[in-house]
């Protein structure tokens, strides 16, 4: 059963819009419409306290992102003041190092691709745009895709870096790194699978079975097992499963609805070892979700708002 472990107060003057932990689980970043970031910090008890604030964007903040440790503390941060800031902690002290402005429209999503990679971030805006961040020797560049979706971008994820089935296929070597893949979600209703090819980011396919904006998309990890997993909900409701399974010859994305909500669903998330799913909805209610063995999706666990406000009151007595 899922329990209320800890409890922090933010101290946001206003709505909090994302939270997360880093790489290790011992900082947690948030964000505010009060247009500020916070960093917490563990102490030797496992308590959070307050290490830093970070203020720069002239708008609500709708979403931080951890980079991979091997780059350092960096933090990257999307507003609704149409900006990206790539942030780093050095002695202790939070500074801002990068500042994308070639949106047009509000920031709505970050991601970090794998270390693998490089030092790469994906960022996608209302204005329909995704931006591919990198750094290269120290210097800083972006490329834009316009036009990602018609009415706006929401949600950006990163594909794993090891091709789904490499496992088996080079079962004496370590998986090799894949081509770069996103999936994005938008306002268009369509969940949009992009493939980097030549240095040029092209559309490799959309995805097409929610019946309102998609409010985000989340690509499972994978350790080179031959099926790629990708997760999407939206305001419909739906939460929707796709898979591709690298037997099929014609490469078809195939969809399975995990479960029809009630409210809107804002946000899924993948476990590390990619079998388990998050969802958060607009009734304030966080459940959790994994495959049986005959292809379904079942409820393993659920916590409601209300069960967090009795597990605080019964932490203080």
């Amino acid at each position: 059963m899922v329990s209320v472990v800890n409890q922090i107060d933010t101290q946001h003057q206003d709505m909090l819009h994302d939270a997360q932990l880093d790489y290790y689980g011992k900082r947690l970043a948030t964000c505010s419409s009060d247009c500020s970031i916070r960093v917490f910090d563990v102490d030797q008890n496992g308590q959070y306290f307050l290490s830093s604030t970070l203020i720069s964007h002239k708008g609500p903040v709708w979403q931080v992102a951890w980079s991979h440790p091997m780059f350092g503390n960096l933090l990257a941060s999307c507003s609704y003041d149409c900006k990206v800031i790539i942030w780093a902690e050095n002695n202790k002290r939070w500074s801002s190092i990068y500042t994308y402005n070639g949106h047009d429209s509000s920031v709505n999503s970050v991601c970090w691709a794998p270390y693998e990679y490089g030092l790469i971030l994906a960022s996608g805006s209302s204005d329909g745009s995704i931006a591919i961040i990198s750094n290269i020797d120290g210097n800083w560049s972006a490329k834009k895709i316009v036009n990602a979706h018609t009415v706006g971008c929401n949600a950006v994820s990163w594909a794993p870096s090891v091709d789904a089935g490499s496992l088996f296929d080079n079962a004496d070597a370590d998986p090799k790194p894949s081509v770069k893949r996103l999936v994005t979600g938008g306002c268009d209703c369509m969940v949009n699978l992009w493939k980097e090819t030549d240095d040029e980011w092209k559309l490799d396919q959309s995805l097409n079975s929610h019946k309102d904006w998609v409010r985000d998309v989340a690509w499972a990890p994978n350790i080179g097992v031959p099926v790629s997993t990708i997760a999407s909900c939206g305001e419909d409701g739906l939460v929707n499963i796709w898979t591709l399974d690298e037997a099929n010859t014609e490469k078809e994305w195939t969809s399975k609805t995990l479960h029809k909500f009630d409210k809107p669903v804002w946000h899924v998330s993948w476990s590390v070892t990619g079998n388990i799913l998050a969802v958060s909805s607009s009734d304030n209610k966080v459940s959790l979700w994994k495959e049986i063995l005959n292809g379904e999706w079942v409820c393993v666990d659920d916590v409601k708002k209300t069960e967090v406000a009795e597990d605080t009151e019964k932490q203080g007595q």
